[in-house]
């Protein structure tokens, strides 16, 4: 699966249902590529695509079960890693880590908010 397949599906399960033009924005693709990404997820069975309620005219895309499953397997497998990893680091450099926490933290909530656009 191609990184902005992944971050697509990531997206989807941060913020929920979305319009293929918002989703191209958000992760930096054109409308078309989008569209084409979107097919592909969808022909995965990974994602849906689903009428707006509050507009007929728009369609959003949406995470399926399957798709909620991929992400959390992978985010899983991500912890996993680092555990791994930081069992190899001395006791000076998990303190390190420890002590960068809070600056990490704020720079992936700016990176969320970037990433998500300006709210509507």
């Amino acid at each position: 699966m191609s990184l902005t397949s992944a971050a697509t599906l990531a997206t989807l399960d941060r913020t929920g249902p979305r319009r293929i033009t918002d989703l191209a924005a958000v992760e930096g693709v054109t409308q078309p590529a989008m569209t084409a990404l979107v097919r592909v997820l969808e022909e995965s069975g990974l994602v849906e695509r689903r009428g707006d309620a509050s507009d007929k005219r728009v369609t959003l895309v949406c995470l399926t079960e399957a798709g909620a499953s991929y992400v959390r397997t992978r985010r899983q497998a991500g912890v996993h890693a680092f555990e791994r990893l930081i069992g190899e680091l001395t006791g000076d450099e998990v303190e390190a880590l420890v002590a960068a926490l809070p600056a990490l933290k704020h720079l992936a909530e700016l990176e969320s908010q970037d990433r998500e656009g300006p709210k509507q």
